[in-house]
């Protein structure tokens, strides 16, 4: 077994809410109230989205230049671990904290409007800069803001991104290039992936329905994620991690599951478990008709006896970028009696017609408990064939 790693400190921010304690107790309830119908998004129709409905403050003025949705978001989640952050950089120093984040769109967002105002007006507006839209910018962005010098590192791969920044931020500390890494990321919702997963026929104007025979797509969410990962023990580590890449398609997975299960089978390795000792599994579940198929199938090779889980993707829409770290945060939840004081686990919301042609997984009803195994797994998949499994759990 690889020496545990801690994550010793969240902050998030996403449709259920604002902070843990918003978050968690509409979590084990399987809130799905924060997907919202709206116009606007895309011509001609309605776009179910998973949005932020708190107001994010504006950076201050000296950090203009990035002030875009996504940074809020960040420093959103930031605001509820500051006092943990400034902890460790007290205790090691600027120099030895790095930040890792995933994104996938980066402040898109910012980039629409700024280009919309140049058509109307032949310039771009006083407030646009490129940094609110470069994807590489929010880890140096974080860091500069911090005032940290050790690496700031985006990763951006899609739906994994986060979860694969959460395995870069370990090797960071395994390698002794830091002593402690915030890490995690940040998606904001935009025109731009709303429009081209549309065109994909990948989304939905009706709530996500995960697993069921009459799922027809996803709805985009946004949201951001931050953990402080350390050596030092804390109630939750980061146990196991598994990545492959099948490149089967562009954007389709493999629809034998083959690189999906080598994911999970490599994480349970890498944290020294068997399949039975894990007591949830947090599905990507994206209810498309081939990736819930192919994920359907990959469980049922890993978990032969089963194993409870859900797919939460209901309660935020997908999160893209942020959705690794988002769905690792909600087994963080789980697992931690002061978040989840009645050892819930979150329901899987569908419409609970399963599909004849997949596999029957577990899938968690509302009010079924975690029970005595404190080791969780969670999957994330993106295009390309990339998949990602993560181990968290209570050594």
């Amino acid at each position: 077994m690889q020496t545990p790693f801690y994550l010793s400190a969240l902050g998030l921010v996403n449709a259920l809410g604002k902070g843990k304690a918003q978050v968690a107790p509409a979590l084990f309830r399987g809130d799905t109230s924060g997907l919202i119908l709206e116009s606007g998004w895309i011509p001609g129709k309605e776009a179910r989205v998973g949005r932020v409905q708190h107001a994010l403050a504006p950076l201050p003025p000296s950090f203009h230049v990035d002030d875009s949705r996504n940074a809020r978001l960040l420093l959103a989640a930031l605001e509820e671990i500051r006092d943990e952050v400034e902890a460790e950089l007290g205790k090691h120093g600027p120099s030895r904290i790095g930040v890792v984040l995933g994104t996938s769109t980066s402040g898109m967002d910012s980039g629409e409007r700024a280009m919309a105002h140049h058509l109307e007006h032949q310039a771009f507006p006083d407030s646009y800069h490129y940094f609110q839209q470069e994807i590489g910018r929010p880890a140096p962005f974080l860091a500069e803001y911090l005032g940290l010098r050790g690496p700031a590192i985006t990763v951006s791969t899609a739906c994994t991104s986060s979860g694969r920044a959460i395995a870069t931020a370990r090797n960071l500390i395994r390698l002794g290039i830091c002593d402690a890494v915030i890490t995690g990321g940040a998606d904001s919702l935009c025109k731009l992936t709303l429009n081209g997963f549309t065109a994909l026929d990948a989304t939905s104007a009706s709530l996500t329905n995960p697993m069921s025979q009459h799922r027809a797509g996803i709805n985009i969410g946004e949201g951001a994620v931050l953990f402080i990962l350390r050596r030092e023990p804390s109630e939750v580590a980061l146990l196991g991690v598994g990545e492959t890449s099948d490149a089967h398609h562009i954007s389709a997975p493999d629809p034998t599951g083959q690189g999906a299960e080598r994911a999970m089978r490599m994480a349970l390795a890498d944290a020294d478990l068997t399949p039975e000792r894990i007591g949830y599994l947090n599905l990507h579940a994206t209810a498309t008709p081939l990736n819930d198929e192919m994920e359907s199938r990959a469980v049922a090779l890993v978990f032969p006896e089963g194993v409870p889980c859900s797919g939460t993707k209901p309660l935020t829409g997908h999160t893209l970028g942020a959705a690794a770290a988002t769905e690792l945060a909600f087994c963080w939840l789980a697992l931690q009696p002061h978040w989840n004081p009645d050892d819930l686990l979150p329901p899987h919301c569908w419409d609970g017609n399963p599909d004849p042609n997949l596999p029957l997984l577990n899938l968690v009803k509302e009010g079924q408990h975690l029970g005595h195994s404190r080791m969780c797994l969670s999957n994330a998949f993106a295009f390309g064939g990339n998949n990602l499994a993560l181990v968290v759990g209570c050594p």
